[in-house]
């Protein structure tokens, strides 16, 4: 596995770390940068060909699907538990700029890019948006599929947005947070279901 050739030149894994890391090596390719491992809870499920790098730390029963990139190498990055990161998602950061902070619960659709950005708790982020440097999506907002959210933009909760660039469209209602609990609760079973099938756990 591509994990042995990150450890060889590893020095700042504890041994905690090492038998943490031993219990997810089959899941993904998960690689060391500059000495740094991501780390990984045991209960997320990595799907195997997501690619997650260097100084990445993923919480409890969240999932990376089939394609993605999670790449830590030039600033940290940093995801909550029991969020969703489907399948062909790029997450980044910027070296002269700031990390990338996810919190708990959200859900990021298929092939989104976000990049140096903040995504806060209950949030939707939807199929193929882009998030760039420096937006903050508050706390259950929602970025609509293929919207571009252009640099330092804030989505205050409540507030749906969308378009290229984006705006704001209108507020979530009812039927919006319906389906954000749908979704969240069919990644997690999904999860669950994926990593008991494809490696015992």
């Amino acid at each position: 596995m591509l994990i042995d050739s990150g450890l060889e030149s590893c020095k700042v894994v504890t041994q905690d770390e090492l038998m943490m890391i031993s219990k997810i090596r089959t899941r993904g390719n998960i690689l060391a940068y500059r000495g740094v491992l991501p780390k990984i809870h045991p209960s997320v499920f990595v799907a195997q060909d997501a690619t997650i790098i260097g100084d990445t730390q993923i919480g409890a029963e969240s999932s990376i699907w089939f394609g993605c990139v999670i790449r830590g190498d030039v600033n940290e990055i940093r995801i909550g538990s029991g969020t969703n990161i489907q399948d062909l998602t790029m997450i980044h950061c910027a070296e002269m700029g700031q990390g990338t902070y996810i919190g708990d619960n959200v859900t990021v659709g298929h092939s989104a890019v976000l990049h140096a950005c903040t995504i806060e708790d209950d949030a939707f982020i939807g199929i193929q948006s882009c998030i760039m440097d420096d937006c903050l999506i508050e706390k259950g907002a929602m970025i609509a599929a293929g919207a571009l959210v252009t640099p330092g933009k804030q989505v205050k909760s409540g507030e749906v947005w969308a378009g290229k660039p984006a705006k704001k469209m209108r507020n979530i209602n009812e039927r919006d947070l319906e389906f954000f609990e749908i979704n969240r609760e069919r990644y997690k079973r999904l999860a669950q279901e994926y990593r008991g099938e494809q490696y015992g756990q």
